[in-house]
C-alpha cells in the first residue's frame, strides 16, 4: 500500500523543518498578492489623497505610469538630496583647509 502523500498550502514563507517530515506531492503558495517575475525590487507606499491625487495628474501630464513617475520623482529627489550633502562636506573640508599644508601637483603624483 503507497504512502499518504501530503499536499501543502502554505503562505509566502518557510515552514518549519518539523512540519515537512513525509514525502510531499505539490505545495501551493498563496499570498494576498500574486507573485510577480522582475529583476527590480518592488516599494509599497502609502499616501495620502491630496498627495496620490497631484502624482496621478503629473504621471498623466507626462504620459507615464504611476510607479514610473514615483521612481523618477525619488531619483530626482536622491540626486537633489547627495548634492545638498556634498556641498556640506566640502564647505566644512574648506573651513580646515590650510594653503601652508597643502602638497603641490608634483608631490601628489610622485
Amino acid at each position: 500500500m503507497p504512502a499518504k502523500s501530503l499536499i501543502v498550502l502554505t503562505p509566502h514563507y518557510k515552514l518549519p523543518a518539523s512540519f515537512t517530515q513525509g514525502p510531499i506531492d505539490k505545495v501551493y503558495h498563496f499570498c494576498y498578492t500574486p507573485i510577480m517575475p522582475t529583476i527590480n525590487p518592488r516599494v509599497n507606499v502609502v499616501l495620502e489623497k491630496p498627495l496620490f491625487l497631484s502624482l496621478k495628474k503629473l504621471a498623466v501630464h507626462d504620459g507615464v505610469s504611476l510607479s514610473t513617475k514615483v521612481r523618477d520623482l525619488i531619483r530626482e529627489a536622491l540626486e537633489e538630496y547627495e548634492e545638498a550633502f556634498l556641498v556640506n562636506f566640502a564647505a566644512q573640508r574648506a573651513k580646515t583647509f590650510k594653503r601652508s599644508k597643502a602638497l603641490t601637483h608634483e608631490q601628489v603624483w610622485k
